[in-house]
């Protein structure tokens, strides 16, 4: 049984988070050890988070809808991957059912479940994947792949008025590292592989694949090449889009194979198209991607700038030089406070140390109220990590910043994973938080920032709730960056997610508005869609449309998703973007 009374079952080999929130069961964010966390908070959002939260109700007292698995469907599954893999536990199909977005934790917490699989299969080779693809044709069912259920953008849920049956593939037993190509830096991994596993079996062998992506610990291979994911480290290592070369993919009656091949002219590329395709063309089973030798030196070195702009000048000169550091971070004034206030309490020395270091700043006649945060990484040998530090120190010298050293990149390194634990806490305790992100251009990067922030905190204001918004620049490119933007409100009433439509509809139409894209690294899912058509034009949705209705003319592969005739949630009264 879990801590909220429900049953466990499933392949024991296969990891799962639980259904109310990120995460295993157990572990979640304390503020015991950080004294700024909770007045900073109550100052930004007017919530006492020191008060207990309502504990979440145990499954079993929620009416959760039945499965409609049919005995034909259920015997043709079992005699194909055995009857351990076919699961359709009430638990399961909720797990099953959402990603661990914000609007879909506060319906699941809700009992709101809306459409659920009627089934969980495991899958444990890429013949088992094309018996369930086959099996769900001859009975006319969907099929919608399953990762780390990490997804934020509504990519995992069934279309609400699905009749036919849904099966949901949790690809988490086909996780293994298949081979290692030494001599080209290569490696073939099935695609159910979490980050953490992958690494570890990676490591032993001396390489890495370099992509560390917020959701890393719950987040699979497939679901990073379905979705066009980013890493921390993507500056030296490149995006999903540029580390996976091959991949193999299960389509109905038929398997698609790309060579992993450095470069190609064959028309129309076949892989760009299954990169970002979110299922909607088939299951991806492995990928072979690029792979690196680990580095003898790896440290993150922290800088602070007067100013945010201070900042994003500095990351703009650093991406024109002869510098590639594998990290280049820089955080907003708000988010900088954020970060602060997240903190351990200081032994007697880093308190010193800290008041050292305001008061060469306040001598510099630096604001400490905008004062900007930042990271850059440096990976490889000895003398090339000192190379690389001589050429970043003089541009974070010309741009007015100061180097701070190791110790806050150290923290940063070891707690870049814990942001989900914090959003949950704070849901908890009725304030809804949530994540928008897009790329722009160098030119554009500054006008981008100030009026998405100010969009949401106008939007926050016409909803008549408090809220707060804070950014960072997390991934630099030749010609621009992305920027992360997150935003919380005090809000937990019954109606909460219409002020959060409000402000993330507004952060979204920013985005278009002023150069960006719809999103960066999360994909569309079916809380981007909405505004598809001011990304990449009318002309761009019909291409996609018609790749979709060639390919999967049945709709059986996870319909819905990219191309989403209504809007987040499917609510009738939801408005319109723009």
């Amino acid at each position: 049984m879990s801590e909220n009374g429900t049953r466990r079952v499933g392949p024991a080999s296969v990891k799962q988070q639980k259904w109310w929130g990120w995460g295993a069961e157990g572990i979640e964010f304390s503020f015991a050890d950080k004294p700024k966390f909770a007045p900073f908070v109550m100052d930004v959002i007017g919530v006492d988070v020191t008060k207990p939260a309502p504990r979440v109700a145990a499954l079993s007292t929620y009416d959760i809808p039945a499965s409609q698995l049919t005995d034909g469907l259920r015997a043709a599954l079992v005699e194909g991957i055995g009857e351990e893999n076919v699961v359709d536990d009430d638990e399961y199909r909720v797990i099953h059912a959402f990603g661990r977005g914000v609007r879909d934790l506060v319906r699941v917490r809700r009992g709101e479940f809306g459409r659920l699989p009627d089934v969980v299969v495991y899958p444990g080779s890429e013949d088992d994947v094309a018996t369930i693809v086959a099996a769900a044709t001859a009975a006319d069912a969907v099929v919608i792949p399953y990762g780390g259920g990490s997804n934020i953008v509504g990519a995992l849920e069934a279309v609400p008025t699905e009749t036919r049956q849904v099966i949901s593939i949790n690809m988490g037993r086909m996780n293994k590292v298949l081979d290692i190509d030494e001599a080209s830096g290569l490696a073939r991994i099935e695609a159910g592989v979490l980050g953490p596993d992958m690494e570890i079996q990676l490591n032993a062998k001396g390489w890495t694949l370099g992509h560390f992506p917020d959701s890393f610990m719950w987040s699979t291979l497939g679901g990073w090449i379905a979705t066009r994911s980013s890493g921390m480290q993507s500056d030296k290592y490149g995006d999903i889009a540029d580390i996976t070369r091959g991949l193999r993919m299960v389509m109905d009656g038929q398997v698609l194979v790309l060579r992993p091949l450095p470069s190609s002219s064959s028309g129309p590329s076949v892989r760009e198209m299954v990169l970002g395709s979110e299922g909607r063309l088939g299951i991806i089973t492995e990928a072979t991607v690029n792979v690196h030798r680990l580095p003898p030196v790896r440290e993150i070195q922290a800088y602070f700038f007067p100013t945010y702009d201070a900042g994003l000048e500095a990351m703009t000169e650093l991406a024109a030089s002869d510098a590639a550091p594998s990290i280049t971070r820089i955080m907003d004034a708000a988010e900088t406070a954020f970060s602060m206030a997240n903190g351990k309490k200081s032994s007697r020395v880093s308190h010193l140390m800290n008041r050292a270091v305001q008061e060469v700043m306040t001598r510099k006649g630096w604001d400490l109220e905008k004062i900007a945060l930042g990271f850059i990484g440096y990976e490889g040998t000895p003398v090339h990590v000192r190379y690389e530090k001589g050429l970043v120190g003089k541009i974070i010298s010309r741009n007015g910043g100061m180097s701070v050293g190791k110790g806050p990149g150290a923290l940063y390194d070891q707690k870049k994973y814990d942001i989900p634990y914090i959003r949950d806490f704070l849901l908890d305790r009725g304030i809804p938080a949530d994540v928008s992100e897009t790329a722009t251009p160098w030119r554009l990067l500054k006008t981008m920032h100030d009026k998405t922030v100010a969009a949401a905190y106008k939007a926050m204001e016409e909803a008549g709730v408090q809220g707060f918004v804070m950014c960072h620049l997390s991934h630099s490119y030749h010609s621009g960056a992305c920027q992360y933007f997150t935003f919380a409100i005090n809000d937990s009433t019954e109606h909460n997610m219409e002020s959060y439509d409000r402000v993330k509809r507004a952060i979204q139409q920013s985005f278009m508005d002023n150069g960006g894209t719809v999103s960066h690294h999360h994909g569309v899912g079916e809380e981007h869609s909405p505004w598809l058509d001011q990304d990449i034009s009318p002309a761009g949705v019909f291409i996609q449309r018609k790749l979709f209705e060639g390919v999967d003319p049945d709709q059986r592969f996870n319909p819905g998703k990219i191309i989403h005739e209504g809007l987040p949630g499917i609510s009738s009264n939801s408005v319109q973007p723009g």
